[in-house]
């Protein structure tokens, strides 16, 4: 049962109808991984904090730059030159002491991010290299364990649930949709720019995302489709991913 001090702390959310005390209490026991601390891990953290999951494992191995700030807004002018992850958890257990946040300051293997892949209940790629995204897709593929992708770069933002977990058989995973580990030339924000709402807005599609599947049991934006965000025209479409055949990950042989 939730506390008197839980009931009262998320009340707010507890009245939406499809959440409840039941889908608070789902809330409280779960057990988040996010891979990166940029734009969207510092968006996607601090709601999923303050919505009260009860444990947060944070994953990155840089430090906080005076650049960061402009988008990432979880970190302070005082945070500069401090590990991101030493950072994110200050702050997060500022927004919400009742929620457990473990910090990894690290870079995972290939061992290591299976096992924190299946200690998982969900697991969000707020990641910023291709390499990354395409080892985490792996692992939460053979973990079955639900991904929640997101990316962004300039006035542009991407937004995919791979719900590993409840569907099985023929449907795609992320490589389907890139089925590479490098782009022909790497693109990044200090080169091409980002412009830091559109980030934030992709980190708080995936905060969303997660409580959806938490709180209630299931995605409610369609799995397996790619939702393209255009921040210029704030305007979203939705495409569905094609199953590659030839896929490394998800095919057979």
């Amino acid at each position: 049962m939730l506390s008197d001090q839980q009931f009262l702390r998320y009340q707010r959310q507890i009245s939406i109808p499809e959440i409840g005390e039941t889908g608070q209490l789902q809330l409280s026991k779960a057990h988040v991984l996010i891979i990166g601390c940029g734009g969207l891990g510092s968006a996607a953290s601090l709601y999923l904090a303050a919505a009260g999951v009860g444990k947060l494992v944070i994953v990155d191995d840089d430090d906080v730059d005076c650049s960061n700030l402009q988008r990432q807004v979880i970190y302070r002018e005082g945070d500069i030159g401090a590990s991101k992850t030493t950072a994110v958890t200050k702050q997060l257990s500022q927004v919400n002491h009742l929620v457990q946040v473990r910090a990894i300051n690290k870079r995972l293997d290939k061992s290591q991010l299976l096992l924190e892949v299946m200690l998982a209940d969900v697991v969000l790629d707020c990641s910023d290299n291709m390499p990354t995204r395409q080892l985490i897709n792996s692992a939460c593929f053979e973990r079955s364990t639900p991904l929640i992708s997101a990316a962004a770069i300039g006035w542009q933002g991407q937004f995919a649930v791979f719900d590993f977990q409840a569907y099985e058989g023929d449907q795609p995973c992320y490589r389907c949709l890139f089925p590479f580990d490098e782009l022909p030339r790497a693109q990044s924000c200090s080169e091409n720019g980002i412009v830091g709402p559109v980030v934030g807005t992709l980190g708080n599609y995936q905060a969303l995302a997660a409580i959806q599947k938490i709180a209630t049991g299931m995605f409610h934006v369609k799995p397996f489709h790619l939702n393209q965000f255009d921040g210029m025209q704030m305007q979203w479409s939705t495409m569905a991913i094609g199953k590659d055949k030839a896929c490394q990950v998800c095919s057979e042989g």
